[in-house]
């Protein structure tokens, strides 16, 4: 039995583990073990309560580098309009939220589980509602298709196969590995997320923003804004550090939308609302 164990595992290891010169005798076979169950649970899906719980870290990372705006006003209109965007898509009853962050980058992010942030720097530069729906429908749609969380996975799993020599991860106040994937989930927000999951979190999100109602053209108009910005501008450098260039967006866009969206041209844009919510919220 013992040769038969030692022949499974071996094999087991030989998917699971580098190629390594290994001397089976001296192997702990309990902690081998526990390293291919990991390497095979990294092959699973997260279920939706470990994709808020880990989107939840995500975000209070993301709070402590910048604060949420004070401006109860604001807030309450981005939400209103995130949780309208949102019940039209095939996950409305994730718990959405919605909010500004204080800080004058240009940028928006979302985090697993359905918690979307766009900056002031951002939203002061939008002309409409259209517009901000166009951007919160973009957000949204990364978390509809996980595409953070399969960047996660992703580096979670080659980290994962390290575990064998490493014994510092115990259970203590809480699971290890959930504050390694919040900390590596982190991390995917500076590199930024793969270009596919880019183009498509654009085309989804225009037909979110169509099918809430509004002019399907809001987030080509931002894109076109931000492609006036000087590159050299310290406020969006992280944006175009870790998103598509914004000419190769609008061309995308342009070939999807083109015919497409004739029917829903006529969609309001609600700028003049947009506007005095946003000029109530400077007094």
């Amino acid at each position: 039995m013992r040769t038969n164990r030692t022949l499974f595992m071996s094999c087991l290891l030989a998917a699971a583990l580098p190629a390594t010169a290994f001397d089976l005798g001296k192997i702990d076979w309990d902690k081998a073990v526990k390293t291919v169950q990991k390497v095979q649970k990294a092959n699973t899906e997260i279920d939706e309560p470990q994709e808020i719980m880990l989107g939840d870290g995500i975000a209070s990372n993301l709070l402590g580098a910048a604060p949420l705006l004070d401006n109860p006003a604001v807030q309450k209109y981005v939400n209103r309009v995130g949780r309208w965007l949102a019940s039209q898509t095939e996950r409305p009853d994730l718990p959405w939220l919605f909010g500004v962050l204080d800080d004058n980058d240009v940028n928006a992010f979302a985090t697993p589980g359905g918690k979307v942030f766009v900056t002031k720097g951002l939203l002061v530069r939008m002309s409409s509602e259209a517009e901000l729906a166009g951007v919160l429908a973009h957000e949204m749609s990364h978390v509809l298709r996980k595409h953070h969380l399969q960047a996660i996975k992703k580096g979670a799993q080659a980290e994962l196969l390290t575990d064998l020599a490493n014994d510092a991860i115990r259970e203590k106040g809480g699971d290890p590995r959930l504050t390694k994937l919040v900390s590596a989930g982190t991390e995917v927000y500076a590199r930024g997320l793969d270009k596919n999951d880019e183009y498509e979190a654009d085309r989804m999100g225009v037909v979110i923003a169509a099918r809430g109602g509004y002019d399907p053209y809001g987030l080509p108009a931002v894109l076109q804004t931000l492609q006036a910005i000087n590159p050299s501008d310290s406020d969006v450098a992280l944006m175009f550090k870790t998103h598509p260039a914004m000419t190769d967006r609008l061309s995308r866009l342009d070939q999807e939308m083109s015919g497409q969206f004739d029917q829903f041209e006529n969609q309001p844009d609600l700028a003049p609302r947009f506007m005095r919510t946003l000029g109530a919220g400077k007094k």
